[in-house]
């Protein structure tokens, strides 16, 4: 895992591991899910540049991007989860508290689809690579299109 990864990691962990001592602020979950997002567009955006052709491919930076959203993809629900964390400065619709089961459904196909792209990317064929990469945007698309204001 990379450094920037690990510091998102060491992140996530101190603030889970912390918060089971003390009251979330619904603030403070918006903030952590934001952040989690923000990392996962970060490593999505980079290969998306590559699939796109406009950066060149890199299978070693490929693969650990893919590698670094699988991870990510699991840490986003839990702060959905916090009372009183669907108001405040988000763009997260009221559809995702008022259909939980969908939206949790949503970031357990997004862990499956990035684990699988994870997993291809390190194989190096770009015919497999190009088709779960696009699998992937598919459910990312599909949960932004549902549950995210524009």
């Amino acid at each position: 895992m990379n450094r920037y990864a690990s510091a998102v990691l060491a992140a996530v962990l101190g603030f889970t591991f912390s918060a089971s001592a003390f009251a979330v602020k619904p603030e403070d979950a918006i903030k952590y899910r934001q952040g989690v997002m923000t990392a996962q567009g970060w490593n999505f955006g980079a290969m998306g540049a590559m699939m796109k052709g406009e950066k060149p491919y890199d299978k070693a930076e490929f693969a650990k991007r893919a590698e670094n959203l699988a991870a990510l993809s699991k840490m986003a629900l839990e702060g959905f989860t916090v009372e009183g964390s669907d108001k405040g400065k988000t763009k997260a619709k009221p559809e995702i508290w008022k259909n939980m089961a969908k939206f949790k459904g949503g970031t357990e196909k997004l862990a499956s689809e990035t684990a699988k792209l994870a997993e291809v990317a390190q194989g190096g064929d770009m015919a497999a690579i190009k088709a779960q990469f696009n699998e992937t945007a598919k459910v990312c698309k599909g949960c932004h299109d549902n549950f995210r204001e524009k």
